[in-house]
């Protein structure tokens, strides 16, 4: 019998006891012994009884699950960096195996964590970190170890996600969608981190480190939401063949140059991460070896959260059954470059209220010229007041020079307001088919 103890019986931890229990006889033959929940903590008493958790199994400390040698494995489902990352560390520190559900954790302060796992030779497993249920972590980790990762783009969150396919579907502004999102408890009453890009910067941080066996954390990452997105934009992009998404992308070039960003993007309406609505999440990997693959599926809620964290527990059981933990550590052996957003070369829509007059054009075109940046095409919209709406597309430039281009134009008084600017994403697919 394997024993595990658990931190946290909020949504997630009542979802990993109500599988446990649920496929008790399932988990036991998976695993070569049987696996039981022998300590909770959590601070209200009635979330665990509410789970099934009896008035005896519920810790009144942490100490009371960290000096109980019967507890092999330790499940932290707490969230957050304090206390998450002193209970992980000192139950490594006394033997234990551990597994997460925590991004932020991993995002931040994840190699300290891999260090500490290294030097007690024991598991650390974090599958829930990222897209819920979607297995994504160890296939980086394990099925795809043979390959060269070039690409990992993913849409990594479920609020964004559905606010943006309502806005494309029924032509609503953002903020009526995000207040429909929160009524239907898809948005927190603070949605911050999700309409601003933060969340899902977490989990590139975690995938591309996996992916490209270098150190990336939160900080590395660039970062937009998608709170300037309107309907005006996701017509346009309708209109040009293309769907706007917040995806979060990692690449390698040939270099082994990396570069993590998380913002909105125009992808071709035929890519597959197009299709990708509502509150699903997918990722799309490329491989040299593996050419192309996606993941796809539900990447938060109770139960398909607790699947990727019972996976988890399921596999250190195997490990220990057979003496075998520590088989995988840290990947991050190398250390990779990682370019800033200045030196991404990009496909950009720009959006911008100018004069109605002629020259107007021929100007702007200029300013852009005198840059480097070449555009693609050109559409003009007449608007009120003897002012017109310029939708330009651009060919593949460097993004320091749009951004030197853009702040000329602004200080032009032909330029009322440049209203958005998006960047293309998946062109280059479209294009190689």
């Amino acid at each position: 019998m394997l024993n595990v103890g658990l931190l946290g019986c909020g949504t997630v931890g009542s979802g990993v006891i109500k599988l446990l229990q649920k496929n008790a006889e399932i988990v036991a033959k998976r695993t070569g012994s049987e696996i039981v929940i022998k300590k909770v903590l959590e601070k209200d008493t009635g979330k665990c009884l509410e789970a099934g958790v009896s008035e005896e199994m519920v810790a009144g400390s942490y100490e009371e699950i960290l000096n109980d040698e019967s507890i092999d494995i330790v499940v932290e489902l707490i969230g957050g960096l304090d206390p998450a990352f002193d209970f992980i560390t000192r139950a490594m520190n006394k033997g234990k195996h551990v597994v997460t559900a925590n991004k932020d954790l991993i995002a931040v302060r994840g190699k300290e964590l891999f260090d500490v796992a290294g030097q007690n030779d024991v598991d650390f497993y974090f599958e829930a970190s990222v897209a819920g249920g979607i297995p994504i972590v160890y296939p980086l980790k394990q099925s795809l170890a043979g390959n060269r990762v070039e690409q990992v783009i993913g849409i990594l969150n479920g609020t964004t996600n559905y606010i943006l396919t309502k806005m494309t579907n029924e032509g609503r502004e953002f903020s009526e969608v995000l207040a429909e999102a929160q009524q239907l408890g898809y948005a927190e009453s603070d949605p911050t981190a999700d309409i601003c890009g933060y969340d899902a910067a977490r989990k590139i941080a975690i995938l591309s480190s996996i992916a490209f066996n270098s150190r990336v954390t939160l900080d590395d990452v660039y970062v937009e939401g998608i709170t300037s997105i309107t309907p005006i934009d996701i017509n346009s992009a309708r209109e040009l063949g293309y769907v706007v998404k917040l995806l979060a992308i990692a690449k390698q070039n040939n270099e082994g140059q990396i570069q993590v960003r998380v913002h909105p993007a125009f992808i071709p309406s035929n890519h597959p991460l197009a299709a990708v609505n509502d509150v699903f999440n997918a990722v799309f990997v490329q491989g040299d070896a593996v050419g192309e693959i996606m993941h796809y599926g539900r990447g938060a809620g109770q139960m398909p959260t607790a699947s990727a964290v019972v996976g988890d527990i399921i596999e250190i059981g195997r490990n220990m059954v057979h003496g075998v933990n520590a088989r995988i550590g840290c990947t991050c052996y190398e250390n990779k470059p990682i370019l800033s957003i200045n030196e991404l070369d990009a496909n950009y829509y720009i959006r911008m209220t100018v004069t109605d007059r002629p020259g107007v054009l021929a100007g702007i075109a200029g300013v852009f010229g005198n840059n480097n940046v070449s555009i693609a095409s050109v559409l003009q919209k007449t608007s009120e007041q003897n002012l017109a709406q310029l939708i330009l597309i651009t060919h593949c430039v460097r993004e320091q020079n749009l951004r030197d281009s853009l702040a000329v134009l602004e200080g032009m008084s032909i330029v009322n307001k440049i209203n958005n600017v998006i960047r293309l994403e998946g062109t280059e697919r479209i294009n190689n088919q």
